[in-house]
């Protein structure tokens, strides 16, 4: 793999963002992996390795450019009450989906000048706090996203600014949803609704529930990982792009 982290210039500043990619045979389909909420570490470094095997040149921006550089977290960001947990949140409550749109648009430039990066269309998944982003850049940008997938999405359903939900049916992309069964950031209820309006959209994609998982099934370092269900979310992540870029 060749990999390298540079800084993506936006119109809020430098946005440091994991590029990987591999060594032969380019240019590749561009793909952007957007964060969880805990931000940037080595476990996302690795996943981003693991799709640039694929034949992928993997994008992994710190959406949490804007609050500096101090924005990256140690292992203990998601215990309660920790330091790292406390600052996380205080960056993480002040995100929204258009300035994140923002962002994409400035990758999108990128990758398209970029002579590793293949001019064809472009994948976008995002886990937890990015599901919502990953959609709605499928909905912002429908003539560059070909696909874009969400994994346990945390209020795909809600009053935000673009939510994804409001939207789905002008997603020319095929848009792939993996919530998971035990998930307070996607209740049941929530879930139902997003079903019946991702059935009306006319989207050629699928919304499919991980049975007997917990939110963060697909993180290795997680307390919640799921060996099966993780493997599952690389078998469909993967075929999805295949099939689309």
């Amino acid at each position: 793999m060749r990999e390298e982290i540079i800084d993506i210039k936006t119109s809020a500043g430098n946005m440091e963002t994991f590029l990987c990619r591999p060594e032969r045979n380019g240019p590749y389909p561009a793909v952007f992996l957007l964060m969880d909420a805990p931000g940037i570490r080595e476990e996302l470094y690795d996943m981003a390795r693991r799709l640039g095997t694929s034949g992928y040149f993997v994008f992994l921006p710190n959406l949490y450019y804007r609050s500096g550089k101090e924005t990256k977290f140690g292992a203990d960001v998601l215990d309660q009450g920790s330091e790292d947990h406390t600052r996380m949140r205080a960056i993480r409550t002040k995100m929204t989906i258009p300035p994140v749109m923002e962002d994409i648009h400035f990758l999108l430039d990128f990758a398209e000048k970029h002579g590793e990066a293949n001019n064809g269309m472009v994948g976008v998944h995002g886990y937890c706090m990015s599901g919502p982003y990953a959609l709605a850049s499928a909905i912002r940008y429908p003539d560059r996203i070909g696909a874009a997938a969400s994994f346990y999405g945390t209020w795909l359903v809600s009053d935000n600014e673009e939510s994804p939900h409001l939207s789905l049916g002008e997603a020319r992309g095929e848009l792939y949803i993996s919530c998971a069964e035990h998930d307070d950031l996607a209740p049941p209820d929530m879930v139902n609704q997003l079903n019946k309006l991702f059935n009306n959209s006319g989207n050629s994609g699928e919304l499919e529930i991980q049975e007997n998982v917990h939110h963060g099934f697909a993180f290795p370092t997680r307390w919640c990982y799921d060996k099966e269900a993780a493997e599952r979310h690389w078998e469909r992540l993967i075929s999805l792009y295949q099939r689309c870029l």
